[in-house]
């Protein structure tokens, strides 16, 4: 039998992907009036998926259909939520789309959705309308209908997101350009983050800092803070990623804040920095010691430490700061190489509790 690790990783379905099948079954209910099981849609990716219908609320001239979001094995914090669709009759014969309950509203621009509307992105919005209208001609029917994606736990899920930083309130977004969610692909991650660069151009922004996460934006915010919120971006572990995204929307200074572990990896040219992806390279860091000035008896100790964190703490321990400033230097170099120049970029490293360790910054 094959161990966990080596099982091949599971697929799963975009919120978008969801918000349609849910509007698929609760039309054809609505025209039916009677309720189904399991629907099956054609995803932007050419496949054709079925899903199981989790409640279906029939009343008159009304149905509301609800889909589990699976998010397969990717780490997606709207996994296992369920999204609604409710379907009513209209009077005319438009097909009007909009967001309910835990679907956040866009309340900045630079999103490729105007300010107001609910946060349904371009092809989810696509696809539902695209789907809706194609079960009417199905039917003969001539009405028009109004469709309302809602998520009841939306907003509790949303603060696990981007969408705060993206000016998106009260909710989640609906999202996919695919349909379809590959493991660790972080497709929606990647996304955001380009969101959020343009949201900061459009505010006038054009010095931004990346961060690896909530604990090393928070130290950022402290050392930036002439900058506003939105110049702060988590990139995460997708940090090639990022850095392009700033230089292709005109970002002329970056900034990089976070801790020895990834920033370690990152010294050494790789640009996707997630645990899965690549290890601690310890002989790197001993590299990096020595050329810091450390004995060559203290260089063992460093190879065999566990964590990265253990061997910040020798350097601290043994006062050489050198060791970071190094580390900083050598993460500037493979940035701007990574992206081939055209801005600044500076890097800063902090301790798992917040004390700065060393700076540097390379044009």
């Amino acid at each position: 039998m094959l161990d966990q690790q080596t099982q091949p990783l599971r697929f799963g379905y975009t919120t978008g992907a969801c918000a349609t099948a849910a509007t698929k079954v609760a039309l054809i209910a609505l025209i039916t009036g009677e309720s189904q099981e399991e629907v099956t849609i054609l995803i932007p990716a050419g496949n054709q998926v079925k899903f199981t219908i989790e409640e279906m609320v029939i009343s008159k001239g009304q149905v509301t259909a609800g889909i589990i979001k699976d998010g397969g094995d990717d780490p997606d914090a709207t996994h296992g939520a369920l999204i609604q669709s409710t379907v009513s009759w209209r009077k005319d014969d438009r097909i009007a789309l909009d967001g309910g309950k835990g679907v956040g509203r866009v309340t900045k621009e630079g999103l490729p959705i105007p300010v107001g509307e609910a946060a349904i992105n371009p092809v989810p919005r696509q696809m539902i309308e695209a789907v809706a209208g194609e079960i009417l001609r199905q039917y003969g029917v001539g009405n028009g209908v109004s469709i309302m994606i809602s998520v009841p736990k939306g907003e509790e899920i949303a603060k696990k997101t981007l969408n705060g930083r993206l000016g998106i309130i009260d909710g989640i977004s609906i999202l996919g350009t695919r349909g379809i969610v590959v493991p660790f692909s972080a497709e929606a991650y990647t996304a955001s983050i380009s969101l959020a660069i343009k949201v900061a151009r459009k505010a006038g922004c054009e010095h931004v800092v990346l961060t690896t996460g909530g604990r090393s934006e928070k130290y950022a915010m402290k050392q930036y803070s002439y900058l506003p919120q939105v110049a702060f971006i988590e990139m995460g572990d997708v940090v090639g990623f990022a850095l392009e995204e700033c230089k292709q929307q005109g970002i002329k200074q970056v900034s990089l804040v976070g801790m020895v572990g990834k920033f370690s990896k990152i010294a050494q040219g790789k640009m996707n920095v997630h645990a899965r992806k690549i290890d601690i390279n310890f002989s790197f860091l001993a590299q990096i010691a020595k050329e810091a000035g450390v004995k060559e008896t203290i260089l063992p100790d460093i190879v065999r430490a566990n964590t990265a964190a253990k061997v910040a703490e020798i350097m601290i321990g043994i006062g050489n700061y050198q060791f970071f400033q190094l580390i900083c230097e050598y993460c500037c170099q493979s940035a701007l190489a990574e992206i081939g120049g055209g801005l600044k970029v500076e890097t800063s490293l902090y301790t798992l509790s917040g004390d700065f360790l060393g700076k540097a910054e390379r044009q």
